[in-house]
């Protein structure tokens, strides 16, 4: 289940991203920018945060995240070469 948040969170990082791009190439309207950049901040927050929490991930995956736009995909595309599945880790720290 905590997958398919992951999932959604880094499409909709990507996806403001781009709006957000295209809107500053093409006509720049300050209500787009100020409904998309908050929404691609919090996405990219959960996305990182999220690959950071999950049990089982290299370091790789982890830097891999932080990149904005993309690393959201590239990570999940890394992690499920892995095959790890997306669990988090116990706040407690034990297992």
């Amino acid at each position: 289940m905590r997958g398919r948040y992951l999932r959604v969170a880094a499409h909709g990082e990507l996806v403001s991203l781009i709006v957000l791009l295209a809107n500053l190439a093409t006509a720049h309207l300050k209500p787009l920018s100020s409904l998309m950049g908050p929404l691609h901040g919090c996405a990219y927050l959960f996305v990182v945060i999220a690959v950071w929490r999950l049990d089982r991930i290299d370091t790789t995956a982890r830097a891999i995240a932080v990149l904005p736009g993309i690393g959201g995909l590239l990570a999940l595309r890394w992690i499920g070469r892995l095959g790890v599945r997306a669990r988090p880790v116990p706040r407690d720290g034990g297992g």
